[in-house]
């Protein structure tokens, strides 16, 4: 059923920048704290920066549970479901880390995205360095229509300032839903 590549081809490439949506999943080390799933949208977040290296662009949100789990232990997986065409899922999975939007390589981070929408509210950039990409049939996904990105995100956070966003990081995303660390 499913196959194991020894690292993302231009086949591969082709179909995840092609997907509207993927899912990051990541957990705190033990037998304890939650498993975190995240849906990952909008055109130009994504990136693939060589065959095993990929990266995506973390804004602020309700948790920060990835950031958390990354400095806790680096694990992470990466889906994308074809929700048109043939059925095919492409799971990319490795060790992650983040580069928060105070660190001094964050510009640096940033330009390796060709056309990001508005940067502004990017809490971190997190890389992955891929060390298993696989795919599955996907047989079970539905298949659904994109309409539109949402606008939602980037609006609600264009009338906060760059000191409202580090008081945001500060009392809203200091620490994961596990109390694990984030910035």
């Amino acid at each position: 059923m499913g196959k194991v590549y020894p690292e993302i081809d231009a086949r591969l490439r082709e179909f995840i920048v092609g997907q509207p949506l993927f899912f990051v999943a990541t957990a705190p080390s033990g037998a304890e704290g939650h498993v975190n799933v995240s849906p990952k949208g909008m055109r130009g977040t994504f990136v693939i920066l060589g065959p095993h290296r990929v990266a995506y662009l973390d804004y602020h949100g309700s948790g920060a549970e990835t950031i958390a789990h990354l400095r806790d232990n680096g694990r992470i997986t990466l889906m994308f479901c074809a929700f048109d065409g043939p059925p095919k899922i492409v799971r990319l999975q490795g060790r992650g880390s983040s580069v928060a939007v105070t660190e001094e390589t964050f510009a640096d981070r940033i330009a390796e995205f060709p056309a990001p929408p508005d940067v502004h509210a990017v809490r971190a950039v997190i890389t992955v360095e891929v060390d298993r990409v696989s795919d599955s049939c996907g047989y079970a996904v539905p298949l659904m229509d994109f309409r539109a990105e949402r606008d939602l995100l980037l609006t609600a956070h264009s009338r906060r300032t760059a000191d409202d966003l580090a008081v945001y990081r500060a009392t809203r995303n200091a620490a994961s839903i596990d109390g694990l660390p984030v910035f």
